[in-house]
């Protein structure tokens, strides 16, 4: 058969027609079709070419109804081009359902088993090119026998691997795990490096899923990486890619590194030598001018920063990866300004290289006003708003507002949603706020979200010293002679409240006020003239001399038999209620709005949902605390547990990620802070009620609670590492691993408490039937009266949900909660447990003595059982600031210059439950010499002394 190939049009293939094409095509066809059918048996080439030649036709689009069980023949064959020609036909036309894929599986499991390395190849690759399920459960279990047997060629392994790859991407719960997970990983140290790429892409997606399995290719990961980026061009000459080694083995070596936190300090002393080697290199003058050399040194460049990015633990390296990319913001390569701008919007987020992400804000802004590319300003607008703090908060702000009015219709609306957000966020005061959102809806107002309008109302509300400058604001504004409607609807709104606090001036007096939003009253869709309507009859209350001109407005036909029941019915109502209702009546039923209640900001909310959960915001937040932490920072901030922070003026004013209060909880004044930040330490605690109804649920409601008194079904992570960790601390990272990130943030007053727990799904996957069960054993259930909230059994991936815990303590404990988490994950059950920081030290509470009286007490207390003494070694360096920080963090107050020896810490509290009250004295004497502590804890029960001494001394 002659076949002609016409390239780049829409003409026949074959023949000079589409009808001559199909004409020739069933000519042949039947000739096909009669020589299978016809009584001389056909040797291998004949059958080879007409199953050939139907593969064709099936490929120009044509139906094959026959010819498939001659493929399956051509399977037994031992000629190489039979087999082959047979294997591509079937991994083309035969789906899953066929009823001969009993007989291709038998002869594939044949030429599996012959140890011929092209047939087991061929095989390989049509279960792969086919993928099925099927497929999965006929060779899912034989494929990783081959991969890691020893006698294996390694043409076969590369197969194997990538083979393997395919059936756990489609199927992965039928590709089981045993003992050759472990033996598969020691293919990373392979020498052929065929082999190491196709094993690294294999166990990297595995590793995604079972991370412990495989946590052991990390250190083999990294001296693999640091034999390719220490080796020259020519000594991987089969894999040197226009003088760069093994780039795409490099590439997926560092994927594979981001599926784990940073190393053990040997191993990660490599591997940062080898990320600095790689940083050095991209600084190099390019070996070649060509294309393929700089577009691999960058990809292999760029995956070295992700992972650079990912550890977020060694400063130098974040610096020195923001000032490289830097140097791409303005390179002459689109695609490499892109990858630049939006690496540095993650390294923004690192509190390491987020001062260095800020010097390059000039570049960004000039991005923004100078790019072509609508993508590439939609990345300058990302990273403006990931850099942006209060030092440079207005400066960014100014600019997004610039460009907003010349921006890409498609990006307006979330440009204006980051404006609002830092706005709030980082408002050093409310009035800059207010003008900034009124500019925004000038400027965009079609763009302009009711929750960005909503918010600003509730911020006008909520603080008594900005109302009147709002309330002038929005009335100069109102007077242009154009104005965008949710513009009318915040000034109606706002001069509704508080349009009396500027009615003293004869030029906003209150029936110019009247006038000029009336003026714009029949330009308004019927929702904002219903909310005009309401600031009319507020307008009674506030203005009672020009209150029959708003009856005469209320009575007018085009109100009362408006064709809008909404309208007519505020209408007839309002009308009636200032007719009849005395001046006291009005002024309750129409008084100001109460400040709205705390809550998460919904911009916020907004943005999220159109941005996708890319990213789990508060939880970002929670690791910032790692740095903090007690036992590794070197200027720790004292935090007194006794002492509740208000916020400077310069305070966050908004806190977005807000804890909304209980019924308890009185609301704060106005001239706190406006929302609670949840990871914020400097955040206004919420006072906690003792002996609330609302905070505990009763006996019969805890029966019915998510705390259940058994014993979790898997080992508990690292127990006693997570609860030393939070000693003395009440927020941050509880557990991490690859798909689940679990944050805390708790306040504790004498024997109440409250933690919230954050659950962040890392991965882009849903958690499904998500189950956080808190248990405990019998004794802890007559110590610990524990309630939880329930929380959504589905959580999405990139997404977090937050749970509330109300903790009351009865009487002393030794032992801590256990949360136990259960769900399914790709079609896996995940089932993991970890112990809740609610330790005995949480419900102490300071108390200052005098030297006197500290000794006096300490006397009382001398009896053995009521002291225990430890001493130790120190564990971490002994650093005056930081023990008076841990002190404090324990929970109990400092007492200066009570001590004779002034380098010793003395300390005193009280142990809060609801049955007793225990007092508390601690001493804590360094030797610098030998580097050893004496610590005596004295109470009046010696369980709780031994307690409070256990958990004290893990801390230095």
């Amino acid at each position: 058969m002659v076949v002609g190939f016409v390239v780049g049009g829409t003409e026949p293939l074959i023949g000079k027609s589409k009808e001559a094409e199909i004409k020739r095509i069933n000519k042949e066809l039947a000739n096909i079709r009669s020589k299978f059918k016809g009584d001389k048996a056909l040797d291998g080439y004949s059958k080879k070419k007409y199953v050939c030649k139907l593969l064709f036709i099936f490929l120009l689009g044509h139906d094959i109804d026959f010819g498939h069980m001659e493929a399956v023949n051509l399977l037994s064959s031992n000629r190489y081009t039979e087999k082959q020609i047979g294997y591509l036909f079937i991994s083309v036309l035969v789906n899953s359902n066929s009823e001969l894929i009993r007989l291709i599986n038998n002869a594939i499991k044949n030429d599996l088993a012959s140890r011929n390395p092209t047939f087991m190849g061929l095989a390989l690759h049509c279960i792969a090119n086919v993928g099925s399920r099927e497929m999965a459960e006929a060779f899912a279990g034989e494929i990783p026998k081959i991969l890691v047997a020893g006698d294996t060629m390694d043409s076969v392994k590369q197969s194997a691997a990538l083979c393997l790859l395919r059936l756990y991407r489609t199927s992965p719960d039928l590709v089981p795990m045993g003992d050759w997970t472990s033996r598969v990983v020691h293919l990373l140290n392979d020498q052929h490096l065929g082999v190491v790429t196709a094993a690294t892409s294999l166990i990297t997606t595995l590793a995604q899923k079972n991370p412990e399995e495989f946590k052991t290719s990390v250190s083999l990961a990294v001296s693999r990486l640091s034999r390719i980026v220490t080796s020259a061009s020519t000594d991987l000459q089969d894999y040197t890619y226009y003088f760069v080694p093994a780039p795409w083995l490099s590439v997926k070596l560092l994927r594979l590194l981001q599926c784990y936190p940073p190393p053990d300090p040997a191993v990660r002393g490599r591997l940062t030598e080898c990320l600095e080697t790689i940083l050095n290199k991209a600084q190099e003058p390019p070996k070649s001018k060509k294309v393929q050399h700089s577009n691999a040194k960058n990809a292999v460049l760029f995956e070295a920063i992700s992972l650079i990015i990912h550890h977020d633990s060694e400063p130098n390296l974040l610096v020195r990866a923001c000032n490289q990319l830097g140097q791409f913001l303005q390179h002459r390569e689109t695609n490499l300004r892109y990858l630049a701008l939006e690496s540095m919007c993650t390294l923004a987020s690192s509190e390491f290289s987020h001062e260095a992400v800020k010097t390059h804000i000039e570049t960004v802004i000039n991005a923004l006003k100078t790019e072509r590319d609508v993508s590439v300003r939609q990345r300058a607008v990302d990273l403006l708003y990931a850099m942006c703090d209060r030092s440079n908060a207005q400066q960014i702000v100014a600019e997004m507002l610039n460009y907003l009015e010349t921006a890409d219709y498609s990006i307006r609306e979330e440009i204006v949603l980051k404006v609002a957000i830092l706005a709030e966020k980082y408002a050093v005061d409310y009035t800059w706020y207010v003008d900034t959102i009124l500019n925004l809806i000038r400027i965009a107002g079609d763009y302009v979200s009711e929750e960005v309008w909503y918010r600003v109302i509730q911020i006008v509300i909520n603080r008594d010293d900005v109302q009147g400058y709002a309330a002038k604001t929005v009335f100069e504004a109102l007077q242009a002679p154009a104005c965008h409607e949710n513009l009318v609807k915040v000034g109606g709104y706002i001069l509704g409240e508080f349009g009396n606090l500027i009615a003293g001036d004869p030029r906003s007096s209150p029936l110019i006020q009247f006038n000029l939003l009336h003026s714009k009253f029949h330009l308004c869709s019927v929702p904002t003239r219903a909310l005009l309507l309401s600031t009319y009859i507020k307008f009674v209350n506030l203005f009672p001399e020009i209150k029959t001109t708003i009856q005469d407005v209320l009575r007018s036909d085009s109100q009362l038999k408006n064709a809008d029941v909404e309208l007519q019915q505020r209408a007839v109502e309002y009308l009636r209620l200032s007719t009849i209702a005395s001046t006291d009546i009005l002024a309750t039923v129409l008084e100001e709005m109460p400040p709205f209640p705390e809550r998460e900001s919904s911009i916020l909310a907004k943005l999220k949902k159109k941005k996708g959960p890319s990213t789990v915001t508060d939880l970002e937040e929670i690791k910032k605390e790692r740095s903090s932490d007690m036992n590794g920072s070197a200027e720790p901030t004292p935090v007194n547990a006794s002492n509740v922070s208000t916020p400077s003026p310069s305070a966050d004013l908004l806190g977005l990620g807000a804890v909304p209060l209980t019924n308890s909880a009185p609301a704060p004044s106005s001239s706190g802070s406006l929302l609670v930040d949840v990871f914020s330490d400097s955040s206004v605690a919420v006072p906690l009620a003792p002996g609330s109804e609302d905070n505990f649920a009763s006996s019969s409601d805890l029966a019915s609670s998510e705390v259940v008194s058994e014993e979790p079904a898997d080992a508990v992570h690292d127990a006693d590492e997570l609860i030393h960790k939070f000693i003395c601390k009440n927020n941050g990272v509880l557990f991490e691993n690859q798909l689940l990130q679990i944050g805390l943030k708790s306040e504790f007053r004498q024997n109440l408490g409250r933690m919230f727990i954050f659950y962040g799904n890392k991965t882009s996957t849903q958690f499904l039937n998500f189950t956080p069960t808190v248990i405990c054993s019998d004794e802890l259930q007559s110590s610990l009266n524990l309630q939880t909230k329930p929380v959504d059994p589905i959580v999405d991936g990139g997404a977090q949900v937050q749970q509330v815990v109300n903790i009351e303590c009865i009487s002393d404990f030794m032992d801590a909660p256990i949360l136990n988490i259960q769900f399914r994950y790709g079609g896996t059950l995940q089932n993991l447990s970890v112990k809740l920081p609610i330790t005995l030290n949480k419900f102490f509470q300071p108390t200052e003595m005098s030297s006197q009286d500290f000794f006096q007490r300490w006397k009382q207390l001398s009896s053995s059982k009521q002291e225990v003494q430890n001493i130790f070694k120190a564990k971490h360096p002994m650093d005056t600031e930081i023990t008076k920080a841990k002190i404090i963090g324990f929970g109990s107050a400092l007492l200066e210059e009570v001590d004779p020896n002034p380098a010793n810490f003395v300390g005193a509290g009280i142990i809060h439950t609801k049955t007793i009250q225990i007092g508390c004295l601690l001493r804590l004497e360094p030797n610098l010499q030998a580097q050893m502590y004496r610590l005596t804890l004295r109470t009046s029960k010696e369980a709780v002394s031994r307690r409070l001494c256990e958990l004290l001394s893990e801390q230095f």
